[in-house]
């Protein structure tokens, strides 16, 4: 049930009435419908008016669970939970309200608890007696369930305890403190946060091709379908069923359409082209009379009925074509060669607008790092351009990290202050979409305008749920696309770990970033160049976007790498250098230091990458042991800050923070070698010699040295 909202009385800030509205103190979006805001009566309670995320998926409470003794006082704490602060605020709470949706969990959280009471006969809060709340506790603990949904249950009791004094009296647990206060944390036994991200990453052979397909579609295929998928939205409207959707045209008499259908049939004739078709009952193609239809702006049912139309075309002697194939040439390649063998069919034009729709999704949210919700809300004209540094922007809105002076979030988003920096490529995607529809939305849910008119989600965003589905199909094409071209070798492999959502993409590019920092990914874009225009363009902000990511996949990184380097260096790896002695101190000391250890969050890993254990950087045939205070190349980001990090493209050989490990030394000899082979030519010009043979003195003397064993 659903009503309209109405003024609430004074009194309704404490005790509600049935028709007091259920948001009667939260900001409403805009684009909700009144008519359907729910009230206090309802045993069903929708909480989307208040959600301003375009790609949000309804919210909605269900009272019913909840035992009947109960359900009015459940309905009344969550009320107060949507309208109001707590009289006290838990400790280790961010802010002063929840967020809607983190209402939307805790109504079965509280709910167990309620179910809980019901079943040991306890039929009102004001009866729990401490001993009550120790018995909850051991069935808690006992549970088979996650240590941080068993905390959640926990503290979900202890809100309802903060809450107590604007709750009728038989909803009021007893006014000492639940557990004596202790933390969940300390009641469970144990950390309650989880200790790793486990969003998996995106196997590289997967994201490799992935990328590769999207980058075509982008840059190859775009302009063709762009243009096939508006002269689609040029002829919808004439279509025979298009009243359906509200869609009222002019359309042309028989005698007006008659002339210019025989004009048509006579180019088809010219042209060696064949009618517009579709498949019949038994496979076989048959003439599609609804694109003659549309082509011909005629009468729903002209070419149905009138046998003058009719007859021409039957009797034209011309072939029935597979598809109603549109006007739009083919103009994109791949390798060389058109990308398609025939034009594209008036249906298929939506289903390729769709998949290019995808593959912008994927480029701009891999090679970005944004947040899923991030992506999806992004607006036409969000794109900028600096010609005088050559760096591309996208501005736009976060929601996560976008809190008040209270410390609440703010519904609405919070524009970032600083935009994301991104690669040309991103750029190029984006103006795509803006080229592909007309919508503010960049990712709408519905890019058709005739299609989907009664939906709720007209005018949103694609929401993050669907898009899995969406790659799945972008992935099935792909697929078919390679097995009817004969590019077996480009199909997509899947991923090892199911479905590809957009926050696998963010794990992913860290990961990439990170270890491969010299790598390619398709289209030759550099994760070097990545690593500077991204991970430092969000001007060291860590709780702003993707460097989170990046941190942790750092920090896993350098200990993964440092415990292969203690390893070595047990097995008598010989160390050299200026700053052997440093490397040596740092290996063992980070091992006993960090060996075993696991972080908690994303923001520690961005703590600890700067303690001085780990500063320790392999580079092409040296190991940089990393002193800001020595170091003689550029360093990445600002002087005396404790995130800079040495820019081994700028590696001197006169640095103090350069040692030689033995693998080092085996690729200095290679390196030698290469030299020697080099001054075998006696044809090179004498500068060059000169050149190599004062390299190859280098080399020598390092190698000298390090097999000079004390």
């Amino acid at each position: 049930m659903t009503h309209s909202v109405t003024a609430a009385p004074t009194s309704a800030l404490d005790r509600p009435e049935p028709d007091t509205p259920v948001l009667l103190h939260r900001k409403h979006n805009p684009a909700a419908d009144p008519a359907r805001q729910s009230v206090f009566g309802d045993s069903r309670w929708d909480l989307t008016p208040g959600l301003f995320e375009a790609h949000a998926v309804t919210c909605r409470l269900n009272f019913l669970p909840v035992p009947e003794t109960f359900r009015d006082h459940a309905k009344h704490y969550i009320w107060q939970l949507i309208n109001h602060e707590p009289p006290r605020r838990l400790r280790g709470t961010r802010g002063t309200r929840l967020a809607l949706r983190s209402v939307s969990l805790t109504l079965p959280r509280i709910t167990a608890f309620l179910v809980w009471l019901h079943t040991h006969r306890i039929d009102g809060c004001d009866q729990v007696r401490p001993e009550d709340l120790d018995r909850y506790l051991a069935d808690v603990i006992s549970t088979e369930a996650t240590t941080s949904m068993k905390s959640s249950l926990l503290i979900e009791v202890r809100r309802l305890w903060a809450y107590r004094d604007r709750l009728p009296e038989p909803m009021r647990l007893p006014i000492s403190e639940p557990w004596q206060g202790e933390d969940p944390k300390d009641l469970l036994g144990g950390r309650v946060r989880p200790r790793e991200n486990r969003t998996p990453r995106l196997a590289t052979d997967t994201i490799e091709l992935l990328l590769m397909w999207s980058l075509r579609f982008v840059d190859d295929f775009a302009d063709d379908i762009i243009a096939a998928f508006h002269e689609h939205l040029r002829l919808f409207p004439y279509g025979p069923a298009t009243h359906k959707h509200g869609i009222q045209v002019t359309r042309r008499s028989v005698d007006d359409v008659l002339p210019d259908l025989l004009d048509y049939l006579d180019r088809l004739h010219a042209s060696g082209e064949s009618l517009p078709g579709r498949p019949g009952r038994d496979g076989t193609p048959e003439i599609d009379w609804p694109h003659f239809v549309r082509l011909f702006r005629s009468g729903t049912e002209a070419f149905p009925r009138s046998a003058r139309l009719r007859e021409p075309v039957e009797h034209s002697g011309l072939p029935i074509a597979p598809d109603a194939y549109l006007d739009t040439p083919i103009t994109g390649q791949v390798d060389g060669r058109p990308w398609r063998t025939t034009r594209i069919g008036f249906t298929e034009a939506l289903d390729l607008a769709i998949l290019l729709r995808t593959a912008c999704l994927i480029v701009v949210s891999y090679l970005s790092g944004m947040r899923t919700g991030e992506v999806l809300n992004l607006e036409r004209g969000c794109l900028s351009h600096n010609p005088a540094t050559g760096i591309w922007s996208i501005t736009g809105k976060k929601f996560k990290g976008a809190r008040d002076e209270h410390g609440n979030k703010i519904p609405e988003g919070q524009f970032r202050d600083d935009p994301w920096v991104i690669v040309a490529q991103t750029a190029h995607a984006v103006t795509v979409l803006e080229r592909l529809h007309y919508q503010r939305l960049l990712f709408p849910a519905e890019m058709h305008p005739h299609r989907g008119t009664h939906s709720t989600r007209r005018g949103r965003a694609r929401h993050a749920r669907g898009i899995p589905y969406d790659i799945a199909a972008f992935l099935a094409w792909v697929k078919d696309y390679c097995i009817a071209t004969g590019r077996d070798h480009e199909a997509i492999p899947p991923d090892p770990h199911g479905a590809i959502g957009t926050a696998r993409f963010r794990r992913t590019l860290a990961w990439h970033i990170v270890r491969k920092p010299r790598g390619l990914i398709a289209g030759a874009i550099q994760y070097g160049h990545l690593h500077v225009q991204m991970t430092l363009g969000y001007s060291g902000s860590y709780d702003s976007g993707f460097p989170d990511e990046h941190a942790y996949e750092d920090w896993l990184f350098r200990l993964e790498r440092l415990a292969e380097d203690h390893e070595r260096l047990t097995a008598g790896e010989h160390i050299s250098g200026p700053a052997a002695a440093t490397y040596i101190h740092r290996i063992n000391q980070a091992h006993h230091t960090f060996a075993g250890r696991v972080l908690t969050s994303t923001s520690h890993a961005h703590d600890m990458l700067t303690n001085p254990l780990l500063q320790i950087y392999p580079g092409r045939a040296m190991t940089c042991v990393f002193d800001q205070a020595k170091a003689l190349c550029q360093l990445r980001s600002g002087e005396g800050d404790v995130r800079a990090t040495p820019d081994q493209d700028d590696c001197r050989p006169t640095c103090r923070n350069l040692a030689y490990t033995d693998r080092d030394i085996a690729a200095l000899h290679q390196q030698a070698t290469e030299l020697e082979s080099l001054l075998g030519d006696f044809l090179a010009p004498s500068p060059r010699h000169q050149r190599a043979r004062a390299e190859l003195d280098r080399l020598h003397a390092l190698i000298r040295n390090h097999t000079r064993k004390p």
